[in-house]
């Protein structure tokens, strides 16, 4: 049974879903020559998933992102062996993928807990370096958040994302009747009766041509990349995000945000749920019917576009919704289509994790008996 939401929603204000720092690993210690003693290894610096950790807290605890592990004792004459430099850990959510400033990925984050070393501290003073310590690794590194919400709101400018978010948790977005009103992702939550809740990204608003980097571009691509679902917002009546520019359908629109396939070839598999909005307005009705027939052979229309904006794979919605996030109609039965859609990819990977084991117990059961054969024989 699907339960219907409560309107229940925290919003995350100033949004962090990249950080960039600077670690360095503590140096070792000195060692003592004339004793033969070694100087204590300089400590490390590790990032560790810890569930209740954000971005954001991190960023406000550093304000100078700085990361430095502690420094390894000198060998002494009570303490010939030095003891080792205190490590450094910086706490980070789950769900974060390390990469250092070239793009190249240290670890992962995935569960509270996992730890990804990123700058080892330096050796202590020995015999092989005639007793000088050496410095600990330095390097800049990034954090990035891999997931930022369940569901990513989809649209071009003013098809009524943020009035949505709003209709859907109670969020209060800037709304304003100008094209680019969305700058940064607006994050809200939805609890169902169940208490399952569900988040929602208000992204910042498209413009054709962002896989070419235009408007915001990549950096608001990369956000729809880290949802598990869209949730695709059009204006039924179509829209025009200028004068200059030609007018929009609401079937081009669809067509034109599928094209987000440029970015990233296998964006449109993922998931999604087709929103209908504004049928609060003249002629809505007529206009949605005759959305719906163009979905349904989009190849019969294609020539209402360029061909270069002509999508190479068509999406298949698993449900289109008509809404008016203005009055309230549909936001219920969109809601449990959301609830519907999210808990059925729940499923799937629950029965894939399932099969996946039940394979490895398999073989692991084949070969121990193999095993047993070999022996007896």
């Amino acid at each position: 049974m699907v339960w219907i939401s409560r309107m229940c929603y925290r919003k995350y204000g100033n949004f962090v879903d990249n950080l960039r720092l600077y670690v360095r690993g503590g140096s070792g210690g000195m060692g003592l020559p004339r004793l033969g003693g070694q100087g204590g290894k300089g400590g490390d610096v590790w990032v560790v998933a810890q569930k209740e950790m954000t971005l954001k807290r991190v960023k406000d605890k550093y304000p100078q992102k700085r990361f430095i592990a502690g420094v390894g004792t000198n060998s002494s004459v009570r303490a010939l062996r030095g003891q080792k430099g205190e490590d450094q850990e910086v706490l980070a959510p789950p769900g974060i993928t390390v990469t250092n400033d070239d793009g190249k990925v240290l670890g992962e984050l995935n569960t509270e807990g996992d730890r990804v070393l990123v700058a080892r501290g330096g050796q202590g003073g020995s015999y092989h370096s005639e007793f000088l310590p050496s410095k600990g690794q330095t390097r800049q590194i990034r954090l990035d958040l891999k997931l930022i919400a369940d569901l990513g709101l989809v649209g071009f400018p003013n098809a009524g994302k943020s009035s949505l978010l709003t209709a859907l948790s109670h969020a209060k977005p800037q709304i304003a009747s100008y094209a680019f009103t969305t700058l940064r992702p607006e994050i809200g939550k939805v609890m169902y009766e169940d208490h399952k809740q569900i988040s929602v990204a208000d992204l910042p608003g498209l413009i054709e041509g962002a896989h070419m980097n235009r408007g915001m571009g990549h950096q608001f691509l990369k956000h729809v990349e880290r949802t598990r679902q869209l949730l695709f917002v059009v204006d039924v009546c179509g829209f025009q995000l200028a004068s200059k520019t030609p007018f929009r359908s609401a079937f081009e629109a669809v067509q034109l945000l599928i094209k987000l396939e440029l970015y990233k070839e296998d964006l449109p598999c993922k998931p999604a749920v087709l929103v209908v909005n504004k049928m609060d307005l003249p002629d809505a009705e007529d206009k949605l019917t005759e959305l719906q027939e163009q979905l349904l052979n989009p190849h019969e229309f294609s020539h209402l576009l360029p061909d270069d904006m002509v999508p190479k794979n068509n999406m298949v919605f698993r449900h289109v919704v008509p809404i008016s996030a203005a009055t309230g109609f549909g936001i219920a039965h969109l809601k449990t289509c959301i609830r519907q859609s999210l808990d059925k990819d729940a499923s799937m990977a629950t029965e894939s994790l399932h099969c996946d084991r039940l394979q490895a117990l398999r073989g692991h059961t084949v070969k121990h008996k193999c095993s047993n054969y070999t022996v007896g024989s």
